[in-house]
């Protein structure tokens, strides 16, 4: 059985870790190193970005979380976390930094403010069914790089990708409880 791990130092964690348990794998908070190095595959939850790399730096994740999603661990970042896996950010801090190894750009509070939050019906690459996609204060991908695969799209844009062992969506797959992206993830980490 796979250990997925979920940063935890801030977001929206107890809504993923419900989800992967019912999809029967052991899942975990992630706030520490030691709770990084136990995971086989890792997910970014949504939250605020700019407040979750300072407090990755703050106890000494950042770098760690770098180096193992260099090195090949599965990783899928929703809403903040599709930021924190950007190389590249359009409308962030001067000095915001990313995880990075996902070839994207991605354009912060795309989609609009808090109020201007929406829920949507997306087709989605390898599933039958649509997905009820929930955007909230969401991202959007404005370029890919060559080895990005759009798996889906809403208004335009792409709001869902995938590259080698990195997924993010721009929207919250965790807040309803279908678990169908969630198992896209886990055949990343091989479960």
């Amino acid at each position: 059985m796979p250990a997925i791990g979920v940063f935890a130092l801030q977001g929206d964690v107890r809504e993923h870790l419900h989800t992967l348990e019912a999809l029967g794998v052991e899942a975990f908070a992630v706030r520490r190193p030691a709770e990084l190095a136990r995971c086989d595959g890792l997910v970014l939850p949504g939250g605020e970005s700019t407040t979750m790399v300072k407090l990755a730096r703050a106890f000494e994740l950042l770098d760690p979380l770098r180096e193992r999603v260099r090195g090949g661990m599965p990783t899928f970042g929703t809403c903040a976390g599709m930021i924190l896996l950007a190389d590249r950010i359009e409308g962030g801090t001067a000095d915001q930094e990313t995880i990075g190894g996902l070839d994207v750009t991605v354009r912060r509070n795309a989609f609009g403010r808090q109020v201007d939050s929406f829920e949507a019906h997306l087709d989605f690459v390898g599933l039958d069914e649509p997905v009820h996609a929930v955007f909230i204060r969401a991202p959007w991908v404005e370029e890919t790089g060559p080895e990005v695969e759009v798996l889906a799209a809403a208004e335009g844009h792409p709001v869902a990708v995938r590259q080698g062992h990195l997924l993010a969506t721009s929207f919250h797959p965790e807040v309803d409880g279908d678990g169908r992206v969630h198992r896209i993830f886990l055949d990343l980490v091989g479960h």
